[in-house]
């Protein structure tokens, strides 16, 4: 019998309209505006009819007005990416990788500056940031590495005759981003688009609009044509107008299911490539032979990455019922000792939510909970840090709550003369999502015997929320369609073309 545990997580809602930029040593910033991108500079919008307010989540304050683009920049960014696709498509792999890795070289060398405004845009932690930078270094570094590779294939036919295949570029791809990751999410996207010869036109959060444009910055001071990647500003306008023009070849979105269902359904009305990469209600299984300091390390990377905000979090804990009192209180007691505070000095663990509103949904989903029967293990409330120029930021303590009635989820322990511990997971009675999901156990053989039965597109075995640019990362059913990384991306970004050469006579029937 399994007693079932679940750990808060922060969730990302659909769209949130703000976002942030900090100094790490003053607390104030020069925001350095426009935050539009193309043909090689950031563009100022001549003629703005919407601008929104940039909010920063550690502080609360209003920094700047993003102003958004419509039909005309839209436009004008899609035939920057247009021409550059001209010039760079006809690169070699070689030459195409050459200026990737300088990229990635200014990356490494600015790591630090990156980091610093990836926190007052986002709010998380300075380590976890400077770790996203990494992130987004290593995966143009891998990409770069793919582009002299790509090939196709040759295939000897009778007579002589032969066909060969060519792996070809899409043309001009579309990236719309999530606010959890906008720098690594930038890179994880425009890395394969780029390497594989297409051209891209980013659309970055609304809730965290500036270090996209940074890495525009970076490509272009690499060597890249003029308007290979470029950067719109905006929200579901915005979005709408990328999905639906005539001369974007694909989109790949990251963000919730409902935005990833409209994105789909408008990419259909030109038949353009999609790759979508969705929420999840991932669990993570802890068996009772686990070694209980990394099944409580994992369960906490798992759920508290982030302040919580990330897609692929093992937000359900089913822990078996022998270790449970222990496992229990060992959660909590960590949990308890997490340090909250300001996101950019070294001890800080978990720093502000991204939004006031998405705290106060946060929060409520917390009094939810409590009112639904889950008991609330601590965490869960508001947090006002003691530096006064901290204390309109959005920040909550990390929540566990345990035995909550509203989930309806199980777990089914089957005894058969084949296996004699096989934990098979259906969630469907609630949500049909399945982008992660992680077991901690000893025996090697259950382990792979239970992701066998598993449905999700990502699966941990003793780890969690790990992604390496090598291993392709999604998820099944509504949880996406495509990959992020590894070496099944080039397929996402490429078409395939035969040509069939008669070597002989035509044998007519005619």
């Amino acid at each position: 019998m399994l007693q079932k545990l679940v750990l808060f997580r922060f969730l990302r809602p659909a769209a949130l309209l703000s976002a942030a930029l900090r100094c790490a040593s003053s607390g104030t910033v020069d925001v350095k505006v426009p935050l539009n991108f193309w043909c090689g500079d950031r563009v100022k919008i001549k003629d703005v009819s919407t601008t929104e307010p940039v909010y920063e989540p550690a502080t609360g304050r209003v920094l700047c007005e993003l102003e958004l683009c419509g039909s005309v920049e839209v436009n004008q960014a899609v035939q920057a990416a247009q021409s550059a696709y001209q010039a760079w498509s006809r690169m070699s792999g070689m030459e195409r990788a050459h200026i990737m890795i300088e990229a990635a070289r200014i990356i490494e060398n600015r790591r630090e500056d990156i980091a610093e405004i990836e926190v007052v845009n986002n709010g998380k932690s300075i380590t976890e940031a400077r770790m996203d930078v990494d992130s987004a270094r290593l995966c143009i570094e891998y990409y770069a590495g793919v582009a002299s590779t790509l090939a196709g294939q040759h295939i000897q036919l009778p007579g002589g005759s032969f066909a060969y295949t060519r792996r070809e570029p899409l043309g001009v791809c579309v990236g719309i981003g999530a606010w959890n990751y906008p720098f690594q999410i930038a890179a994880w996207k425009s890395a394969p688009a780029l390497a594989c010869g297409n051209s891209m036109v980013f659309k970055p959060s609304p809730v965290t609009p500036v270090t996209a444009v940074m890495l525009a910055e970076i490509y272009a001071k690499a060597g890249a044509p003029e308007g290979l990647f470029n950067i719109v500003q905006g929200g579901q306008e915005t979005g709408n107008l990328l999905c639906h023009h005539p001369d974007v070849a694909k989109v790949s979105f990251t963000g919730s299911v409902p935005t990833g269902k409209k994105i789909m359904e408008m990419c259909s009305k030109g038949v353009k490539q999609v790759t979508l990469e969705l929420g999840g209600k991932s669990p993570l299984l802890i068996f009772e032979d686990s070694d209980l300091g990394n099944a409580v390390k994992g369960a906490l990377m798992a759920n508290f990455l982030s302040q919580g905000q990330v897609c692929s979090n093992g937000t359900r804990v089913f822990v078996q019922r022998q270790m449970l009192p222990e496992f229990l209180e060992e959660v909590v007691r960590r949990t308890k000792d997490i340090e909250i505070g300001d996101p950019l000095l070294e001890s800080t663990r978990m720093g502000a939510l991204v939004s006031r509103p998405h705290l106060d949904r946060v929060l409520g989903y917390v009094e939810q909970a409590r009112k639904e029967g889950a008991k609330v293990l601590c965490g869960g409330e508001p947090f006002v840090p003691l530096d006064p120029k901290l204390r309109g930021g959005y920040y909550m303590t990390p929540c566990v709550l345990g035995e909550p009635s509203f989930y309806y989820y199980g777990l089914l322990e089957v005894h058969s003369p084949t296996y004699s511990a096989l934990y098979t997971f259906n969630p469907t009675s609630v949500f049909d999502l399945f982008l992660a999901m992680c077991l901690a156990c000893s025996d090697v053989k259950r382990a792979h015997r239970v992701v066998e039965h598993l449905k999700a597109g990502s699966c941990f075995i003793n780890n969690y929320n790990i992604t390496p640019v090598e291993v392709p990362f999604g998820g099944f059913k509504m949880s996406g369609i495509g990959r992020e990384n590894g070496q099944v991306t080039v397929e996402h970004y490429t078409q395939m073309k035969t040509v069939f050469v008669e070597m002989g006579d035509v044998d007519s029937l005619f």
